[in-house]
C-alpha cells in the first residue's frame, strides 16, 4: 500500500474534515484514484480549489494518482491572477443567479433584497438543489460541503460564515455583487420581479393609513405581494449602505485583488 501526500494551503486549511489537523496531510492507497476524489475526502469541495500540483506539475481533477505522489492544494488566490495556467480553477457564470440550501434562509432574503435572482425552498432537499443547479446554471451557495461535491453541481460556492449579514458580505465579495446591485427590484418572500403600481389601483387593498403616508408603490409580479416604503426600508438602506462603504473602502472583490 504506497501514500500518497498532500500539502494544504491557505484557507483551505479551515475547511478540511476536523480529523485532518495538520497541513501536510498522508493518504494511503490500495487503489487508484482521482486527484479530485482524494481532495474531496478531505473535506474540501472542488469548487474551492484554485490550483492543484501533482509533484510539482499542474494538473486537473481528472490527474490519476497511484501512491508516490505530493499534491499541493492551493485556494483561489486572491492577489495573483493564474486563470491562465489554472487547470481547476472555477469559471462562474457571468449571469450572478443563485439557489441556497435551507440553512441560508436569511441570506436568500438579503440577496433578493440587492436584486439577485435567488431561489430558496424549507423543504429544499439535496438532490432537489443539485439537479435544479445543474438545469438553471446557479450557483449554489451552502453549509454543506458534501452537497457541494455532488458531481452534478457546476457552481458550487461553501459559504464560510455563520452570520447572516456576513454571508452576504462574503458572498458580495466573492461575486463581484456590487456594480450588479438593483436593490428593492425583487420580491423577498418568492424572488418575484417588482413592477411600480399606481396608488389608485390597490387603494382597496392598502392597510389603513398606508396610502395617506406613500405615493410609491411596488407589486410582485408572482405572489402580489405589495411594498412601500416604512420603517424597514430603512433598515434594508443601512444594510447596503454599509455594504457600498466597506466595499469601496477595502475594494474586496477577488476577482480584481
Amino acid at each position: 500500500m504506497r501514500e500518497v501526500v498532500f500539502r494544504i494551503y491557505g484557507d483551505l486549511n479551515g475547511i478540511k474534515w476536523k480529523r485532518f489537523t495538520e497541513r501536510e496531510i498522508s493518504l494511503r492507497l490500495n487503489s487508484t484514484h482521482s486527484v479530485k476524489d482524494l481532495v474531496e475526502s478531505l473535506g474540501i469541495p472542488h469548487g474551492e480549489v484554485g490550483m492543484l500540483l501533482v509533484d510539482d506539475e499542474i494538473e486537473d481533477f481528472d490527474r490519476k494518482l497511484y501512491g508516490g505522489e505530493r499534491v499541493s492544494v492551493y485556494p483561489v488566490f486572491r492577489s495573483i491572477d493564474v486563470r491562465s495556467v489554472s487547470k481547476t480553477l472555477m469559471e462562474y457564470p457571468q449571469e450572478a443567479k443563485f439557489i441556497l440550501d435551507v440553512h441560508l434562509g436569511k441570506l436568500a432574503k438579503y440577496l433578493r433584497m440587492l436584486g439577485f435572482d435567488t431561489l430558496y425552498e424549507v423543504d429544499g432537499e439535496d438532490f432537489w438543489l443539485a439537479d435544479k443547479s445543474e438545469a438553471e446554471g446557479r450557483i449554489l451557495l451552502s453549509l454543506d460541503r458534501e452537497l457541494l461535491m455532488r458531481k452534478n453541481v457546476p457552481y458550487p460556492y461553501l459559504v464560510r460564515s455563520r452570520d447572516p449579514l456576513e454571508q452576504l458580505r462574503e458572498t458580495v465579495e466573492k461575486f463581484c455583487l456590487i456594480e450588479r446591485m438593483e436593490p428593492l427590484s425583487r420580491c423577498m418572500v418568492c424572488n418575484g420581479k417588482l413592477k411600480q403600481m399606481e396608488k389608485e389601483k390597490i387603494l382597496g387593498i392598502l392597510p389603513e393609513g398606508v396610502a395617506e403616508t406613500n405615493e410609491i408603490f411596488k407589486r410582485c409580479d408572482s405572489c402580489g405581494k405589495i411594498y412601500w416604503s416604512g420603517t424597514h426600508t430603512e433598515g434594508m438602506k443601512n444594510i447596503i449602505d454599509n455594504l457600498l462603504k466597506t466595499s469601496v473602502k477595502d475594494g474586496r472583490c477577488m476577482e480584481d485583488e
